[in-house]
């Protein structure tokens, strides 16, 4: 982890700071999080952190640790699964919603973001590959013109930057993934909206039997050793 510019908004930049550090597995699960450690690395002041480090808290991300302090919570397939559940509704949707009504963006701004995905997917890099997923997303929430899906999906959205960087560190992932992203977002700039719901629901399905098949196979090898 880097020093950290001069913000007002230090309590966010801790959260994304600490689970950028999990979602790329230099912080695994069980691993205590030392508040002050943390604090030192960021050049930050200790209170922002302990926000911070509560906040993950609060969103399962950590755990009380045995005797005192934090630790990393290890991430459970069962939660995993209900939380695609809920993404294939809600972006399917955003994706009908969005040739409904977001046609004429998707069309001018939807090439140069498929591009960059997949630059980013070439790049190897795990925290590239992982904001390029989100922002691709986040066009789609956008192109839906429906102010409460992005809000709906924040949450679910820290969740699953673990669960893609648990895959991604492994060089697991699916390799059609911006075929899919490109797919959909033609579908919306077309104005097909039914296309556009399927295209969105099937992609996020087959994300779930994909992460979920890998991350019970890897708690199984842990409990194993």
């Amino acid at each position: 982890m880097k020093a950290l510019a001069q913000s007002p908004n230090r309590v966010e930049q801790v959260c994304e700071a600490v689970l950028g550090e999990i979602a790329a597995g230099r912080l695994a699960p069980g691993e205590r999080i030392i508040q002050e450690q943390v604090a030192a690395t960021l050049g930050v002041s200790r209170q922002p952190v302990q926000q911070a480090l509560l906040l993950l808290r609060k969103q399962g991300v950590l755990r009380d640790a045995p005797g005192r302090g934090l630790e990393v919570a290890a991430l459970e397939p069962d939660r995993v699964e209900h939380m695609y559940d809920l993404r294939a509704v809600i972006e399917g949707l955003a994706a009908r919603q969005g040739a409904e009504k977001g046609v004429a963006q998707a069309a001018r701004a939807g090439a140069a973001l498929i591009e960059a995905g997949r630059k980013a997917a070439a790049s190897g890099v795990v925290a590239k590959m992982v904001a390029a997923d989100l922002k691709f997303h986040s066009f789609l929430y956008a192109l839906s013109g429906n102010p409460l899906i992005a809000p709906a999906m924040a949450a679910h959205w820290t969740h699953m930057q673990r669960v893609m960087g648990e895959v991604l560190i492994r060089d697991e992932t699916p390799h059609d993934i911006w075929d899919q992203h490109a797919a959909i977002l033609d579908a919306v700039a077309k104005g097909q909206a039914e296309r556009a719901e399927q295209l969105a629901r099937s992609h996020i399905t087959q994300a779930a039997k994909f992460m979920v098949a890998r991350l019970r196979a890897q708690a199984e090898a842990r409990t194993s050793v």
